[in-house]
């Protein structure tokens, strides 16, 4: 581990500290509301802590279900485990938050917040469901607390993440009292747009990366923006060794792989080294779903065209909404460079992610959905009890910052504190 540590907020399953962690950075906290994602993250920090003293074929056991959770967890130590805090971030639970986190800090400082309040209040589609547009959702203003924890913790650098929404909601004016009150704290920032897929991931999926340093302190600030990904890849390459499936088909733990890995698997770590394959299994789709989904890849496949809803047969069209969301059934395109974005609505169905397999006739599996978002196959993700939760899973996956991003810039982050010197 480097001396550079960091404590990510609303953390998520750990997308952005997977990233971090790859380019040598040293977590010292997790901060996370929702439950199922907190066991992810623990699962994730046995995952750390075993290969590091050389236990790694403990992990491995669990991913094979020869140990339940909390033996895996019976090997790491408790002040690891603890680390990853299940509470909301807000008034009330911050000065148990504070109180947690500074007994794993003993004395060292912290280098770097990063993490981002939840999209929703920000994003387009949010607003568009509100019936107010979101206004006066409390997670507009989630951001407050986050100036909090950087007064508290005095980082040299945070980075903030969000959806391009962030830059017109409230017409802006979220995003002009964010930038108002970091200054008031004591940090500049800089706000990049940039797109997964420039970092290597096969997704189209752009967001906000806020780059904020102590005002004190001098910075070559990297540009985001111009990292450009050259390597052609195509979507197909991420499903070329899974097994086929059909839909309602597929173990939780595990599979092997039915091809040998490829070199995108390979220089993404999406394989990792890892011979066992989990959590690929596809949900039961009904017989009309799968009607549909069979003309969705034929359009697709003969005219490079997506379904328009209207399109259908009347007896297939069951939705009272007309007027809006056509590409309500969308095939991952295998052929193509990037997928559309995982969002967070596939844990309600997978209809927007169709796979492009004709014959396996079903919409994507949650591994399947992990690899769009860059995660190594050994990265499990976890539901409340100790058992499969494909709805939990989902959701953590379409709320994550894809791992790949998140180390690229973690890499100019660590190059920015190693070179950067006080004013």
């Amino acid at each position: 581990m480097s001396n550079f540590r960091y404590i990510d907020l609303f953390a998520g399953a750990g997308g952005l500290s997977e990233g971090f962690i790859r380019a040598g950075f040293e977590p010292i906290a997790h901060v996370e509301i929702d439950e199922a994602a907190c066991y992810t993250l623990k699962t994730r920090t046995a995952y750390h802590y075993l290969k590091s003293v050389n236990k790694y074929d403990t992990y491995i056991s669990y991913l094979k279900g020869e140990i339940t959770r909390g033996e895996l967890y019976s090997y790491v130590p408790k002040r690891l485990l603890d680390a990853v805090i299940n509470l909301p971030i807000g008034a009330e639970h911050n000065p148990a938050i504070h109180k947690t986190i500074e007994k794993q800090l003993e004395e060292n400082e912290v280098d770097l917040i990063i993490g981002g309040p939840p999209c929703q209040a920000y994003s387009l589609v949010g607003r568009a469901r509100s019936a107010n547009g979101m206004k006066g959702d409390h997670r507009n203003y989630l951001y407050v607390h986050y100036a909090k924890f950087l007064e508290k913790y005095n980082p040299k650098l945070f980075v903030f993440e969000n959806v391009l929404g962030l830059k017109s909601a409230g017409n802006g004016i979220y995003l002009k009292n964010m930038e108002k009150l970091f200054f008031k704290k004591g940090y500049k920032m800089k706000i990049f747009t940039i797109e997964a897929n420039n970092f290597g991931v096969l997704q189209n999926r752009k967001r906000i990366i806020i780059i904020g340093w102590k005002e004190n302190l001098s910075f070559d600030i990297p540009d985001l923006e111009a990292i450009k990904n050259t390597a052609d890849y195509k979507v197909k390459t991420l499903f070329a060794d899974l097994p086929k499936i059909q839909a309602g088909e597929g173990k939780d733990k595990f599979l092997k792989y039915r091809t040998k890995t490829n070199d995108y698997l390979d220089k993404s770590y999406i394989r990792n080294g890892i011979d066992i394959l989990t959590q690929h299994i596809a949900r039961p789709n009904t017989k009309q779903d799968k009607e549909i989904y069979r003309i969705a890849v034929e359009k697709w496949n003969a005219e490079k065209e997506r379904l328009n809803y209207n399109d259908l047969p009347e007896r297939l069209k069951t939705h009272q909404n007309r007027n809006s969301f056509f590409d309500r059934f969308k095939v991952v395109a295998a052929n193509e460079s990037h997928s559309q974005t995982v969002v967070a609505h596939i844990a309600k169905d997978g209809h927007y992610y169709i796979h492009p397999d004709i014959e396996q006739n079903r919409s994507i599996t949650v591994r399947e959905a992990a690899r769009l978002q860059s995660f190594p196959d050994d990265y499990y993700f976890e539901g409340v009890k100790e058992e499969a939760n494909r709805t939990a899973a989902f959701k953590q996956i379409g709320n994550a910052v894809p791992p790949l991003m998140a180390e690229k810039i973690a890499e100019k982050i660590k190059s920015m504190l190693s070179n950067g010197k006080r004013n």
